[in-house]
């Protein structure tokens, strides 16, 4: 099957988009009980999240990671959100996207945002053929993420854990009904030409 674009889908109201990420109890847990990131959560380090809740479940491996243990769904803005796609760059060189490597570079090192499409997960954490968003945030976009964009943090975990159960019994119908809806993103004209390869 042919692969399709990248696309956003996720879990939105008219204000908010929830996005996905994994830590440690040490700040998940504290995160959730005061619902914004701790002060130990490093707001100078690139931070990664993922409006897919499946693509989350690959990369931390529902939940059983080191360090990743505890899933969170940050709901955000939408204005910090699209304000982050609109200042992002891909994470790597794309021809046809990029005149030249040169100048994408000049682009990812002055970008606070990046952009990575990674191929989408299905339940067993198999490639689908389509692409998800990973969104990645540094310096004031790292910052405004945590204490101005986040209006609320949930913790998941028990989530991830129901539904990898069932999962791993082979129930994949029950665990699709758990899955959080995820839609197709409505992206603004323009929002995200400069992000697609």
């Amino acid at each position: 099957m042919e692969e399709r674009r990248g696309e956003i889908r996720a879990a939105y109201t008219a204000s908010t988009i929830t996005v996905y990420q994994a830590y440690s109890p040490e700040i998940g847990l504290p995160a959730v009980r005061e619902g914004r990131f701790p002060a130990a959560w490093k707001r100078d380090r690139m931070t990664w999240i993922k409006p897919s809740f499946r693509w989350m479940m690959y990369r931390c491996g529902w939940a059983t990671k080191v360090d990743q243990e505890t899933v969170l769904a940050v709901e955000i803005t939408r204005d910090g959100f699209e304000s982050a796609l609109r200042g992002a760059c891909l994470s790597s060189y794309v021809p046809g996207v990029h005149p030249d490597r040169a100048t994408w570079r000049r682009q990812l090192k002055r970008a606070p945002t990046r952009i990575q499409w990674d191929p989408e997960r299905d339940l067993r954490l198999q490639p689908l053929p389509y692409r998800s968003l990973q969104l990645g945030l540094s310096g004031e976009a790292a910052r405004l993420y945590a204490d101005e964009w986040t209006v609320g943090i949930r913790d998941v975990t028990p989530l991830a854990h129901e539904i990898h159960a069932l999962v791993r019994d082979g129930a994949l119908g029950p665990a699709s009904r758990l899955l959080p809806r995820e839609e197709p993103y409505p992206a603004a004209p323009g929002l995200l030409t400069h992000l697609r390869p």
